[in-house]
């Protein structure tokens, strides 16, 4: 989401003093009524990454999506059946089609992807879930030729978790500190294009019943808080998983910031002989 300009406070974007004059890469290249998938990711992860590396830098990638840091460090053929999968793409594709029916949900894919749409019965729905969920995250048909994946980088891979309830806690915080912030503005913008991918992230969805007057601010902010929370415990079972994560709990013990350190440092070394 980091990558729509506009979007700057429900996607908790990274300011210019916080870069430290550290180059980022990949924030504000699309505007807001414009898609993305993980293919288009890939794609530019990749050739930023062969850029850093050619001036003699390690690049660290940051995110929390699982997805598509494995798409980006395995050599991800996207668009097979069997590869990438987002629970909250699902939600959001079922939600579409309990208020539209099947036959929008029909149109709706074979807008993008009419070689399925040709395949699919539009009385399918899971199928047809499927594969706008597939198109969406890829940018390719769900009837893609199937590859297994290879690792394309050396790669050391950290995570940062903490106890279930100070997670949660912080989540609920993080929700009231963009409300006061003015993630309504933003959604505000969102809600004149609700067809736009950037329109179904989490925290500005939810905001579009209280806009139109169907119910309280409070209401719309326990929503997000609640989906904000399930989409934490899907990416912390997705790491744990599917990928070697090395776990930290910096919150409750900041000295492990230490042993961050002395372990990348070896890593590094150990890479270079």
């Amino acid at each position: 989401m980091q990558v729509y300009r506009g979007l700057d406070i429900g996607t908790a974007k990274v300011t210019q003093v916080e870069m430290e004059g550290v180059p980022h890469y990949l924030i504000d290249v699309r505007d807001i009524d414009q898609q993305y998938s993980a293919a288009d990711f890939q794609q530019a992860a990749r050739k930023a990454i062969e850029d850093i590396t050619q001036r003699g830098k390690v690049p660290i990638v940051v995110g929390g999506t699982g997805l598509y840091i494995q798409s980006l460090l395995w050599d991800y053929k996207l668009g097979n059946e069997g590869g990438p999968e987002d629970g909250a793409l699902r939600e959001k594709y079922n939600l579409y089609a309990e208020e539209k029916g099947n036959q929008a949900l029909w149109q709706q894919l074979q807008s993008v992807d009419p070689l399925a749409a040709e395949k699919i019965h539009y009385n399918n729905r899971k199928k047809m879930i499927r594969a706008l969920e597939v198109f969406e995250l890829t940018g390719h048909s769900i009837l893609a030729p199937k590859e297994q994946p290879k690792e394309l980088y050396d790669s050391f891979l950290i995570g940062l978790n903490t106890d279930r309830t100070l997670l949660y806690q912080r989540i609920n915080q993080r929700v009231d500190m963009m409300v006061e912030q003015g993630l309504i503005s933003e959604a505000k913008i969102l809600a004149e294009i609700p067809e736009a991918q950037a329109a179904q992230g989490i925290g500005y969805k939810e905001l579009f019943p209280y806009l139109s007057g169907e119910i309280s601010l409070t209401a719309a902010m326990e929503e997000i808080k609640l989906r904000s929370r399930r989409y934490a415990k899907r990416q912390l079972t997705w790491f744990r998983n599917r990928m070697t994560v090395q776990w930290y709990d910096l919150v409750q013990h900041p000295d492990e910031m230490q042993e961050i350190e002395t372990t990348i440092e070896k890593w590094l070394q150990e890479g270079s002989n």
